[in-house]
């Protein structure tokens, strides 16, 4: 009988050792991770969230604004797709058509948009604004579909030329 006792206390202490060094190893993956934590949120915190930013507007480029909105352009025209519909949206018209497209609108104007008779000056920061704009995104925005076995494909837009 003393035999089946040390046999079972001997079963039950070695479980017990075996429960301590799991819970002494948890415990030591618990610290690794907190002691992980702290400088990688030091880290998210200080710099690892910072998105690509475009360069501040120049004062070009923001005369160009002020003669968008003194002109009221946005009357006809569009950027992101919000404003007026007589006119294109003009969010991607430089890397699209290029500034010398854009230029000669301006200059010129059509059957459909005045010619507002702008100076060179005035020119140069009409493009230097539609060229800030430009740089800040892409309109329309790209749409994406899931494929039947979960990859994730853009869909390609036929474009109206």
């Amino acid at each position: 009988m003393s035999i089946q006792v040390l046999s079972r206390l001997s079963s039950v202490v070695q479980a017990a050792t075996q429960k301590r060094g799991a819970d002494i190893s948890n415990r030591t993956f618990f610290i690794a991770l907190c002691a992980a934590f702290i400088p990688y949120s030091a880290y998210v915190y200080t710099q690892g969230t910072e998105a690509s930013h475009i360069s501040p507007m120049t004062k070009e480029a923001r005369q160009g604004l002020k003669l968008f909105q003194a002109h009221n352009c946005v009357a006809c025209h569009q950027f992101y797709g919000l404003g007026g519909y007589m006119g294109p949206d003009l969010t991607n018209v430089i890397s699209t058509k290029g500034a010398g497209y854009a230029r000669a609108f301006l200059m010129s104007g059509t059957q459909r948009m005045p010619n507002f008779n702008l100076k060179e000056s005035e020119l140069d920061a009409m493009v230097a604004f539609l060229e800030f704009v430009d740089a800040s995104g892409e309109y329309p925005i790209a749409e994406y579909e899931v494929d039947w076995y979960g990859t994730v494909v853009q869909k390609v837009v036929q474009k109206d030329e």
